[in-house]
């Protein structure tokens, strides 16, 4: 099936998906693109100001590229549950060296600068935009491509593909649970069904026309020719860039994926409120069963334990955001991991 990215003179058919928090750099997004690939710069969590600046950095360098965003899909918290979750922290609060009065004196549910990076994204286009956690409206996907922009929508399900489909969008990255990092599930109130990539890419070519990205969980050649033979035209990977040399994960982090004694991923609320794979640890396996749900309240609860715990070191208490193939993830160079990954496709 055609693809709106032939344009841009891709020759790989594995893509750098964004992975935002740090792991995602210009330098990572520009290896990429050398490669013949293409990569997004991981655009949640950061203010427009920092976006814009890292937007013109990679177009500086005259490369293909994308960007993601995260679109409001709110989860409301409870403000007891919330309340009693903060204070389930003081003890790891104290093992990273922080106040545990310090966490959660407010509850804070923003919509991390949506319109003003909307804004900014149509002053000065991108050749691609990718959004999570929720569907734009209509119009702001219409105007996205008025400007010449590609446009993909994450899915997690055929009923999530139709609601993209319907919006308007170009193109659909179907997200299998075994991904890192959070699920781009459009109701975060449900962990998504464990269906295996191939199943759930025919799910969603049996009701939309549109191009597929698979993307979750695919860590080798072998897996990466099964999502293409299942019908996408390309693939995003992530977990197995972390290690990489240009990406940004911290010293902890990279221990962590590299420690063979850490093998079982786990999905939990517990960093962030929304459901999420990372790598089991301490704080997962104290605060996973009973973490509410409310996104992004938690995850600006979480953010200053995670910020300390990384600082020191420590990989008990941050966020190990791995798919289910993360004893895939090789420290080398990104182009040479992306390589590798295309095979002969």
């Amino acid at each position: 099936m055609p693809s709106p990215l032939d344009a841009l003179g891709l020759d790989l058919p594995v893509q750098a998906a964004p992975m935002a928090g740090g792991p995602t750099t210009v330098a990572l997004v520009a290896a990429a693109a050398r490669a013949g690939s293409l990569g997004f710069l991981a655009g949640g969590y950061k203010t427009p100001s920092a976006l814009a600046e890292e937007i013109t950095a990679v177009r500086a360098e005259g490369l293909p590229f994308g960007v993601n965003l995260f679109a409001p899909n709110p989860v409301p918290v409870d403000r007891e549950a919330f309340a009693r979750y903060a204070r389930s922290l003081a003890d790891d609060a104290r093992a990273v060296g922080l106040d545990p009065a310090t966490l959660g004196a407010t509850v804070v549910e923003d919509d991390d600068h949506w319109a003003a990076k909307i804004a900014l994204l149509l002053d000065a286009p991108v050749p691609v935009v990718s959004f999570t956690f929720g569907v734009p409206e209509a119009r702001v996907v219409a105007a996205l491509r008025a400007a010449g922009t590609v446009v993909v929508q994450t899915v997690t399900s055929a009923a999530e593909a139709r609601t993209a489909a319907g919006a308007g969008v170009d193109m659909l990255a179907v997200q299998a649970s075994a991904a890192g990092g959070h699920s781009g599930t459009l109701t975060p109130q449900q962990i998504p069904d464990p269906v295996p990539h191939p199943e759930l890419l025919g799910r969603v070519r049996g009701v939309v026309s549109l191009p597929l990205i698979a993307a979750g969980g695919v860590a080798t050649p072998d897996a990466v020719t099964e999502a293409l033979d299942a019908g996408a035209v390309a693939v995003a990977v992530g977990t197995v860039l972390l290690r990489s040399d240009e990406a940004g994960t911290s010293v902890p982090y990279r221990a962590a994926l590299a420690d063979p004694a850490r093998q079982e991923t786990v999905v939990t609320r517990a960093f962030t409120g929304r459901p999420a794979r990372a790598l089991r640890n301490a704080f997962t396996d104290r605060h996973t069963a009973d973490a509410p749900g409310g996104y992004p309240a938690l995850h600006h609860l979480t953010s200053p334990l995670r910020r300390a715990a990384a600082a020191a070191g420590d990989p008990e208490h941050i966020n190990l955001w791995a798919g289910t193939g993360h004893t895939h993830a090789t420290n080398e160079p990104a182009a040479q991991i992306l390589t590798h990954l295309a095979g002969g496709r």
